[in-house]
């Protein structure tokens, strides 16, 4: 209030209008990086991104990548529809040693307390451990899947899905698996 007391009407009407010039600002600029955030999104949509923290090692894939990868098929029961699903991908651990991860004999002392981010489109994140994944020291498979029951997976669910046969809850299941990250 005190700056405006000695303020002409000129000036007062020059502030307002040069508020209202910031506020416009302000707001183009924010809709130029949420449509810049969106496009990002659309171009990384059918894209899967690997980062391997101890090799800083990172590449991004599409499910043609994988479909060239040695495959595996699992079954697990889904509790919303009580049914089975067959699902087929990747091993999550052949994926991750591709890419340097410390895996079956490599993983021992510190390495064993890294872990895996897996992050869906949604934001949705969970994790495994290390050792979840690896064959050599627990007994459940954990893939990327990209069909299901013959079928490549449905805009709702892919084109990836994380996939564990050992939780009794399917709530690591990462639909719409954009990115893992060892660390």
């Amino acid at each position: 209030m005190g700056v405006w007391k000695g303020a002409t009407t000129v000036g007062k009407k020059i502030a307002v209008m040069m508020g209202g010039v910031l506020w416009a600002s302000v707001m183009v600029v924010g809709l130029c990086a949420q449509t810049q955030a969106q496009s990002q999104k659309a171009e990384t949509a059918d894209t899967l991104v690997v980062s391997v923290e101890p090799s800083h090692r990172r590449a991004s894939l599409r499910v043609a990548d994988l479909k060239g990868m040695a495959r595996k098929t699992v079954t697990v029961h889904n509790p919303h529809s009580n049914t089975d699903e067959t699902y087929e991908g990747v091993e999550l651990a052949d994926l991750l040693a591709k890419y340097a991860a410390p895996l079956g004999k490599d993983l021992r002392g510190a390495a064993l307390a890294n872990y895996v981010v897996a992050t869906g489109a949604d934001g949705y994140r969970v994790v495994y451990s290390l050792a979840e994944v690896d064959p050599s020291f627990h007994p459940g498979d954990v893939i990327v899947a990209d069909t299901v029951d013959g079928k490549a997976l449905d805009a709702r669910t892919g084109p990836f899905r994380l996939v564990s046969t050992e939780d009794k809850r399917p709530a690591r299941g990462v639909r719409n698996l954009v990115e893992l990250e060892v660390k």
